[in-house]
């Protein structure tokens, strides 16, 4: 049962004359309700099919050639999603109430996993690209002066590429974290493609990081929630990981799911040149159409040769489409594109939309979302009514706070752990108005969704200046986790 990769040796078994005395309950009937189709190839732990959790077998063959693709010294596959990876990775390396370096705009799953293990964060900001609003990368600089600051910090993690695709400069960073004797740990959860073509930028594995998350299904042909988790180097216990992804992993793994990971695995690893040539080639012929926009831009390295960024490149896959300076938001876009053109975006941002393009993307979807961008910059000049007027721009900036959008860089007082404010006081917790909360302990998180990066951070207080990015990513219509309908957020009850 163990020749070829995973999904073929299920559809072999499928067809074969056993019969499932054994979980699931379908019994592999693909008649047996809606959405049945996959359950012919959706087994349990069999004979001949080894174990997630003790890879022996054709799963071990299979995680080596993902290994093999990535650079890996071993590649552990993920049915829980990145999350599960990361929380495994953080667990791993640290200890109960150890202090961590993290990039402020690190996934909310780095912050449960500083939760569970009531670890002491300290934060790098990344700074502003103003031009689109997006985040910078993380600098070599910063993490070096991080760590003279911190020097306990058992590890360091960071995001690479950020949600609209800046990468950082890993193997810098790298070298420096290693020269301190400390561990590197990279979300590179939207980067699964890189470093698998010669024409797209190197991955995080190659480039030196300890542990590296991919999510496949970001980027890559693979089934929503099938990710990987890469270990390099000497620096990690491996059996403590393997421990920790036993705990986070579900105990009864999906082969659906793991036999779409050896799937993508195995068409990259015989495609990818070709698929990214062709992706380069929609990408330029894009950025050209484009140049018809009088408003509408998009974010790409062309226009930001003056610039002096901390970046090592920019991931084309995503395209963030700035309205910034128009006289629409980022939601309107984002709403005027899906209602007008049935265009989906990823996400949206109060000055941009982000648009998420991969090697399944044909041309005529880039052509499609080019055409109408270009009619929906000829509208910008006939005044469509932005979503938050000038009168609520000139509120939102009193008191010298000029905001313009909704910013993690502000860095507000951490007076307890994440931990201790869940946990310690969780008795103490209250909800009160916004507009009433200044001064007070945070009780929960705030983010906006997507991408998950905290707003604010249990244990910290809450300044005016987070209140005011709050109230304009609600005036935005964004999707703002973490308020109440009523417009309440949690307290903790201590005084400040």
């Amino acid at each position: 049962m163990e020749s070829g990769n995973l999904y073929d040796t299920l559809v072999t078994y499928s067809e074969s004359d056993f019969y499932p005395y054994h979980m699931p309950g379908h019994k592999r009937r693909k008649n047996i309700g809606a959405g049945a189709d996959c359950f012919n190839i959706d087994i349990t732990e069999i004979d001949g099919f080894d174990n997630l959790h003790q890879a022996e077998g054709i799963i071990r063959k299979a995680q080596e050639r993902a290994a093999d693709l990535y650079g890996a010294d071993e590649s552990f596959f993920l049915v829980n999603g990145s999350t599960c990876g990361v929380l495994a990775a953080i667990m791993s390396v640290t200890d109960r109430a150890d202090e961590v370096l993290i990039a402020r705009n690190c996934h909310k799953s780095v912050y449960h996993a500083a939760y569970l293990q009531e670890l002491e964060l300290h934060y790098i900001y990344p700074d502003i690209i103003e031009e689109y609003d997006i985040y910078d990368a993380i600098s070599p600089e910063a993490v070096k002066a991080a760590l003279e600051q911190y020097p306990e910090s058992k590890a360091v993690i960071i995001t690479s590429p950020t949600y609209e695709g800046i990468i950082s400069d890993i193997s810098q960073i790298a070298e420096i974290v290693h020269s301190k004797g400390r561990i590197l740990i990279v979300d590179e959860a939207h980067g699964a493609h890189l470093g698998l073509s010669s024409t797209v930028p190197e991955n995080a594995v190659r480039q030196g990081a300890d542990l590296v998350i991919h999510s496949l299904h970001k980027t890559l042909p693979s089934m929503t929630q099938t990710a990987l988790l890469h270990l390099k180097g000497s620096y990690v216990n491996r059996a403590k990981l393997q421990r920790y992804l036993s705990i986070f992993q579900t105990s009864s793994p999906s082969y659906v799911m793991m036999s779409s990971i050896d799937s993508c695995i195995t068409y990259m690893r015989k495609n990818a040149a070709d698929e990214f040539d062709k992706l380069i080639r929609c990408y330029n012929d894009f950025i050209a159409q484009m140049k018809a926009c009088r408003h509408i831009r998009i974010a790409s390295p062309e226009f930001l040769e003056n610039g002096k960024y901390h970046f090592l490149a920019w991931d084309i896959c995503k395209l963030v489409i700035s309205v910034k300076g128009t006289s629409i938001s980022g939601q309107e876009l984002y709403d005027i594109l899906r209602d007008e053109f049935h265009l989906q975006m990823e996400m949206s941002a109060a000055t941009y939309v982000l648009a998420i393009m991969t090697i399944a993307d044909e041309w005529k979807a880039w052509k499609r979302l080019a055409d109408a961008l270009i009619q929906i910059d000829d509208r910008i000049d006939g005044g469509i009514d932005a979503t938050v007027d000038a009168a609520e721009d000139s509120a939102m900036e009193e008191g010298g706070l000029g905001v313009k959008a909704v910013s993690i860089c502000h860095k507000p007082v951490s007076k307890m752990t994440i931990s201790q404010a869940l946990v310690s006081v969780s008795s103490d917790l209250r909800e009160v108005p916004l507009e009433q909360a200044q001064g007070e302990i945070s009780g929960d998180f705030v983010n906006i969704y997507p991408p998950g990066i905290p707003l604010l951070v249990p244990g910290e207080v809450i300044d005016a200046e987070v209140i005011a990015q709050i109230q304009y990513g609600l005036k935005l219509g964004l999707n703002v986790q973490g308020i109440s309908s009523g417009g309440t957020v949690f307290i903790t009850g201590q005084s400040n």
